[in-house]
């Protein structure tokens, strides 16, 4: 009797998620273009006027997709720049074909791939959070695309701990797909919205911000999964790759907040600007972990700043 009650809580809750991942997917429909890259499909929403100087990039954190990018940066620097906006592999509307996609290395590749099919040859990359080890791997591996890099309160390098129980066991077989599958979008219309104020403290969220960046999206069972690969494999991608980050040679600015508690600065960001040669490192003693909401004019002008000063080191290479 125990056994059949568990089994039909089980179907009534997958029911539910299944229910809830068609509403939230008419809720938020993708608003950019499809391209297929390594199995993959990449969603890219491209704003902005195309003849404007080198294109930007904007590459988005965990648990979050390309609209946390863009409001309000991306489509405050769309009003004179191209602005290329990515769902890294398996968030928002993107799929990735393997559980491997989910390291910096991997995603850097599908990432160069999508570029080259645009016919972008190189940009200005703008990363946050997450997708600070996965600029670093692009600066690394893929240099030729890259002629700038800013990261907003970036991963860089191994800390100490975990990445949060839950996300642990949702990360491993069987037991975290039945997990995804049943209760984690039910469970996380309670807890989505706290979760989110308080990544960005010291500073308030704004009103709407999780309607308006989709956040929900990450409830869908394929996405969470997804994103919990991403978050337990991290530190093992950035252990292996800070011994190479002398090696990259192109512009890098880095903005992070002193009291940021998602992404220490004195673990991430310090080692990463006193290692990079051409790094120059922006510590506000008031500001979190959602840079690009708290300061965009700021971000903005630093961006401003170095296309300024790539553009004719790249009409002297011309």
């Amino acid at each position: 009797m125990i056994v059949l009650s568990v089994v039909t809580a089980l179907v009534l809750l997958a029911l539910v998620t299944q229910a809830g991942v068609i509403a939230l997917q008419r809720a938020f429909p993708p608003q950019g273009r499809m391209i297929e890259v390594d199995g993959a499909t990449l969603h890219v929403v491209d704003i902005g006027p195309r003849e404007a100087g080198p294109p930007i990039v904007m590459l988005h954190g965990a648990s979050s997709n390309l609209e946390v990018m863009r409001r309000p940066l991306g489509d405050l620097l769309a009003k004179q720049h191209r602005v290329i906006l990515i769902d890294r592999p398996g968030h928002g509307w993107s799929t990735r074909a393997l559980r491997q996609d989910s390291t910096p290395e991997i995603q850097a590749r599908m990432i160069d791939a999508a570029l080259g099919e645009l016919g972008i040859e190189r940009a200005i990359f703008v990363v946050h959070s997450w997708s600070g080890a996965l600029g670093a791997r692009l600066a690394l591996d893929h240099a030729s695309r890259v002629a700038g890099l800013v990261m907003l309160a970036p991963v860089t390098h191994p800390w100490r701990g975990g990445v949060g129980r839950y996300n642990e066991i949702i990360a491993m077989p069987v037991i975290g797909p039945l997990l995804a599958y049943t209760i984690t979008l039910p469970l996380g219309y309670f807890v989505t919205d706290s979760g989110a104020r308080n990544v960005f403290l010291p500073q308030t969220m704004p009103d709407g911000f999780v309607k308006d960046s989709a956040t929900p999206l990450l409830l869908r069972p394929r996405e969470f999964i997804a994103n919990a690969y991403d978050l337990v494999t991290l530190k093992a991608s950035v252990a292996a790759q800070a011994a190479r980050y002398g090696e990259i040679r192109l512009p890098v600015t880095i903005i992070a907040g002193e009291p940021d508690k998602t992404v220490k600065t004195d673990i991430h960001a310090r080692p990463f600007a006193a290692t990079v040669p051409n790094a120059r490192l922006i510590v506000l003693p008031d500001l979190g972990h959602m840079v690009q909401n708290a300061v965009p004019d700021l971000v903005k002008a630093e961006i401003e700043t170095m296309i300024a000063h790539i553009a004719p080191m790249q009409a002297a290479a011309d």
